[in-house]
């Protein structure tokens, strides 16, 4: 059960939420607390500045910040926090979010920000599990059986497609796909 935040996640407009949920679905996974807020570093400066300044004294340990276009909402986040800022490009561009990409990507020095791939939510999410996870060594192993579960589904996939091919190997069938 969550009974502590540890995540805040940002986005500079409602439109963002769809690429952002699937972060804190992902923290949810790990029974890791998130707020999720609106904050336009253009549109409300001075509350998107607050709202960083104070994550560290509200208990949060890491920021995910989503942002399309100039994206400049994780750096402006980073700039005014020691707390680990992740940037999530996203694509509601005609660039299809590789202006993001590059805006978020490409900060100044001095103010580093990971940054996912376009519209990756979901990788912000358990970057910021992996993030918390080195200091808290239950959230570790829970990660590491995540870890070991995809690791299954992959051997899985794998057993069936190799099974198929050695059946069509074995009964003389075209080894092609139609």
């Amino acid at each position: 059960m969550m009974d502590r935040v540890e995540v805040g996640v940002a986005m500079g407009s409602d439109s963002d939420l769809e690429v952002l949920r699937p972060a804190v679905d992902a923290l949810n996974a790990f029974d890791v607390g998130s707020e999720v807020r609106v904050l336009a570093a253009d549109g409300n400066p001075e509350v998107a500045l607050g709202w960083a300044r104070d994550a560290a004294g509200r208990g949060l340990k890491v920021l995910i910040a989503g942002a399309a276009a100039a994206a400049h909402l994780p750096g402006v986040l980073a700039a005014v926090t020691s707390l680990p800022v992740i940037g999530v490009p996203i694509a509601a561009t005609p660039l299809a979010g590789f202006d993001a990409l590059l805006a978020i990507a490409q900060m100044a020095s001095g103010v580093p920000v990971a940054t996912v791939a376009v519209d990756g939510g979901r990788n912000a999410g358990l970057l910021a599990v992996r993030i918390l996870a080195a200091a808290d060594p239950d959230l570790r192993a829970r990660y590491d059986d995540f870890r070991d579960e995809q690791a299954a589904k992959v051997q899985r996939k794998d057993d069936r497609v190799r099974a198929e091919f050695e059946h069509r190997r074995s009964s003389g069938a075209p080894l092609g796909f139609r």
